[in-house]
């Protein structure tokens, strides 16, 4: 099982969202049988079956073994992840472009740049783990209260500068073999109430940021 994987297909993505199947999927972080999830969500186990089949047939689902148990075959199955991404790639009619916008203080281009983020990281994250290997990333992840506007203007105009000089400092597009990154930093207000309706507090993932990941581009700029 894989900590994260990123849905691409939209087939795998509408299966997913199934509220009954995305349910199931959380069970799935153990293996178990149709059979034992039926006991656990209350349902037949034929319809268990159903939507499990539907699962695995989207690679979200997978079969771990299989126990003979009396005349029958017991197939134990657990979930591909422990958590899914669904892709911009599976809305790819209607996926944000970053280059439509190009406006620093864009809510909008922020939401086209985290969306391209998602979808790149996510197809090196394919390649890295049919290759075997670690993908090199990093990220920055916190909070920080501003006085004002305008200590968060002047805030902005310090880091883009620094990111500049740094992005200055390091980038070498003259080395052979030489590996580019993408560089992203993004500053947003935090949600008053980060925790979504009807979650439990343990489920609440981070709730704002400044956040960076790899390639420097020279029109980096506060």
């Amino acid at each position: 099982m894989q900590d994260v994987v990123v849905i691409e297909d939209a087939a795998a993505a509408a299966t997913s969202l199934d509220p009954l199947r995305a349910s199931l999927l959380r069970e799935l972080a153990t293996p178990s049988s149709a059979a034992g999830l039926a006991a656990r969500v209350g349902l037949p186990r034929q319809k268990i079956n159903y939507h499990l089949r539907s699962l695995e047939d989207h690679g979200l689902v997978e079969l771990v073994e299989e126990r003979r148990k009396g005349n029958v075959m017991e197939r134990i199955v657990q979930a591909t992840a422990a958590a899914y991404v669904i892709s911009p790639v599976a809305l790819a009619a209607v996926e944000p472009d970053p280059a439509r916008f190009r406006d620093r203080f864009s809510a909008y281009w922020l939401l086209a740049l985290a969306s391209r983020m998602v979808r790149e990281v996510g197809r090196l994250l394919v390649g890295a783990s049919a290759a075997k290997q670690e993908l090199a990333t990093y990220a920055v992840d916190g909070e920080i209260t501003f006085a004002s506007a305008a200590s968060r203007a002047a805030f902005a105009e310090e880091l883009g500068a620094e990111v500049t000089r740094l992005a200055a400092k390091y980038h070498d597009s003259q080395t052979p073999g030489g590996r580019e990154h993408r560089l992203v930093v993004a500053l947003h207000p935090s949600l008053k109430d980060p925790t979504p309706q009807g979650a439990n507090l343990h489920e609440a993932g981070p709730t704002s940021t400044t956040a960076a990941t790899g390639t420097p581009h020279q029109e980096i700029k506060p």
